[in-house]
């Protein structure tokens, strides 16, 4: 990985044209249709996934959401499709979609070359599965993606100069595990600062992830470091049952994932302790006192995961028309 990060050409045609930005994209589109064709088979439904509504997700850590007039209301653009999710399994028990984000990052994340203002993820949810459940859902369903691509896609792999063999290691599943606590300890050991608190900040994510030659679990986090939805520990109050999985190599963070809460008196209760008025929530909590299953699931971000299988140098090059804080651009 490189020392400085790029920055995106303002001029779409010379990124469109470059043979990175396509050789990235068949890159996507593949692990894209590999993962649609693997949770098919697991038996999920693909839904179409709402770009506006009367609230987002809060728990994007640093980034503000966008206000949009929705004839006379105030929406909002998706930060992340959580709440639909877990709404949708009135619908059917296991579902997906490729859903569009829009979050307005600090300016200082266009130097991170992991931060778009504009992304998507592969969102995944499961009526009746546990923290655990999703974990090896999300394991089996990175094995999978990124073997059938490397098998598929040894032009675009050699054009991009990213040698097959960085995969050997993942391939062969068994990602580690470590508890949020284990982590801090870790950073904390090669003289990272680290919050016992907090999520791990991003040059933390770094660091671990250097550390390691494959993918990697990091479980447990804090109960105020995440969103009300998340489900605490019956055993250890004070931790979630969460996750998020991290890439080797420094690529940091590539999925985010929890067990859900679907009681109604611990969201209100979780809200307030978050500083979320409840009546903003009123749709999405009337489901859930009407009986919203309980479930677990995760978020993979598309434009990373591409990055890493990439070895792209910043996550822009995973987008055709990127958004990165602060540049203006098409």
């Amino acid at each position: 990985m490189p020392d400085a990060t790029p920055l995106p050409p303002t001029d779409p045609g010379r990124h469109l044209t470059d043979p990175t930005t396509r050789s990235a994209l068949r890159i996507q589109q593949h692990l894209l249709s590999a993962a649609r064709e693997f949770l098919r088979g697991r038996g999920f439904t693909e839904l179409l996934p709402p770009i506006i509504g009367p609230v987002t997700d809060p728990g994007a850590r640093g980034s503000k959401q966008v206000d949009i007039d929705f004839y006379g209301h105030r929406y909002k653009l998706m930060t992340s499709a959580i709440l639909y999710k877990q709404a949708s399994l009135l619908a059917f028990d296991k579902i997906f979609c490729i859903a569009p984000n829009v979050r307005l990052e600090p300016l200082e994340t266009a130097g991170t070359s992991r931060h778009l203002a504009e992304f998507h993820q592969l969102d995944v949810e499961a009526a009746g599965a546990s923290r655990d459940d999703a974990v090896r859902l999300a394991e089996e369903l990175v094995v999978h993606i990124v073997g059938s691509t490397v098998r598929e896609l040894p032009k675009e792999f050699a054009e991009l100069g990213r040698d097959p063999q960085a995969f050997a290691d993942l391939l062969k599943g068994s990602f580690g595990r470590v508890r949020h606590a284990e982590a801090v300890a870790e950073l904390r050991g090669i003289g990272h600062p680290q919050s016992l608190d907090a999520e791990l900040d991003w040059e933390g994510e770094a660091l671990l992830s250097a550390r390691r030659d494959r993918p990697f679990f990091v479980t447990d986090y804090p109960k105020g470091s995440r969103g009300f939805y998340d489900r605490e520990h019956p055993q250890d109050p004070g931790l979630l049952r969460n996750f998020d999985l991290l890439a080797p190599e420094g690529y940091g963070e590539l999925c985010s994932g929890s067990q859900r809460t679907n009681d109604y008196a611990e969201i209100v209760t979780r809200m307030r302790e978050t500083g979320e008025n409840p009546q903003k929530y009123r749709w999405y909590l009337d489901l859930v006192r009407e009986g919203v299953p309980a479930s677990a699931g995760f978020g993979i971000g598309v434009e990373r995961l591409t990055r890493y299988v990439a070895g792209l140098d910043a996550v822009w090059q995973a987008s055709a028309f990127p958004k990165v804080a602060g540049v203006v651009s098409p």
